[in-house]
């Protein structure tokens, strides 16, 4: 019995054999396999770099120097990859983020 060949995920994201150009055209039903698959989403308000002895003498009410100004976009990523900037909302009681701008690929920060 040979075993099958691997494969080609390409062909599998496209519903289409391996080789075949379907023009970028891509329907709902071309991506329902995905649709489970789990991804994370962090909305970042900014960042800071301290030193070891500075992270020790931190404590409740200890306040972080962010590297942005109020009002600034915030970092939207997904999986560790930045996609989007938005801003911080309320939602209810709960915080929220609007998206106010999309990043495309090759797009730097």
């Amino acid at each position: 019995m040979n075993p099958e060949p691997p494969l080609e995920l390409e062909a599998l994201e496209h519903n289409m054999p391996a080789g075949v150009d379907d023009g970028g055209l891509h329907s709902a039903a071309d991506l329902a396999p995905v649709f489970d698959v789990p991804v994370k989403i962090q909305a970042v308000l900014g960042k800071t770099n301290v030193d070891v002895a500075t992270l020790l003498r931190l404590s409740r009410g200890s306040v972080l120097e962010l590297d942005r100004k109020v009002g600034e976009a915030i970092d939207i990523y997904v999986n560790n990859r930045l996609v989007a900037r938005g801003e911080v909302v309320l939602v209810e009681e709960r915080l929220g983020v609007t998206m106010t701008e999309i990043i495309k690929d090759g797009e730097t920060p």
